[in-house]
């Protein structure tokens, strides 16, 4: 049963929910983001611009045929976006996740690509990561994107077989070294023939995401896009 609005109010007053980006309280009927970090976050729209025009595209050209390379916000150090990013993938946020994944999907749906993709799925970590954190910060943006497309998620038909270090310090060759051979389709009868949608949290090189397209057109896939939440300059 909901409360009444003024306990709402009163217990809002105590303890006020506050704007992940900028960690001011948030006003009511805001959801998870304040309006001016709502309005201010550094949007990409390169899912409005012809394949040949988005330049994130550029780097899957000559490694495998990738259909839509798509990316919700710019990462900018310091910057809202980076704290998003650690709230949800360092704090438990996954509310920033699937929040983020609902508004872009919904975007996508208004571009015309609500029937693009037949599934969406996640990066996978390594079950040892996955024990250490509690969760993958890709299945929520995965779920919010599913819930905005209208469309399906499988967070269990990739699978991490190897554990990986970071990748924050590689080239990109050393990031392709670290991963080519870690992924492999958990459940290829869910895959084959599919276009699948493959999403992250940040695009650098896009060696995670190329390694398990590459797996995902091995499997039978017809085609493979990715997703992330934000782009960094590489």
């Amino acid at each position: 049963m909901p409360l009444p609005a003024i306990l709402t109010d009163f217990v809002s007053l105590l303890f006020p929910q506050v704007c992940l980006a900028c960690q001011e309280p948030l006003a009511r009927g805001e959801d998870h983001l304040c309006t001016i970090c709502r309005t201010e976050l550094p949007y990409t729209d390169y899912h409005r611009l012809p394949a040949e025009q988005n330049p994130l595209a550029r780097r899957f050209w000559g490694k495998l045929p990738v259909r839509y390379t798509l990316s919700y916000l710019r990462f900018q150090k310091h910057g809202r976006v980076q704290h998003l990013l650690h709230q949800l993938k360092y704090r438990g946020q996954q509310a920033v996740g699937r929040v983020l994944g609902r508004w872009y999907g919904r975007e996508l749906l208004d571009a015309g690509l609500h029937a693009a993709f037949d599934l969406i799925i996640p990066v996978p970590l390594h079950a040892r990561k996955l024990a250490q954190r509690g969760y993958n910060q890709a299945d929520s943006f995965a779920e919010g994107l599913a819930a905005g497309l209208n469309s399906r998620c499988a967070t269990d038909a990739l699978r991490r077989v190897a554990y990986t270090k970071s990748q924050t310090r590689k080239n990109r060759l050393e990031r392709w070294q670290n991963v080519e051979t870690v992924f492999e389709v958990a459940k290829p009868d869910l895959v084959y023939g599919q276009h699948i949608l493959v999403v992250d949290d940040v695009l650098t090189t896009g060696a995670t995401l190329e390694a398990c397209c590459a797996v995902l057109l091995a499997a039978g896939a017809r085609e493979v896009s990715v997703a992330t939440i934000a782009t960094a300059d590489r």
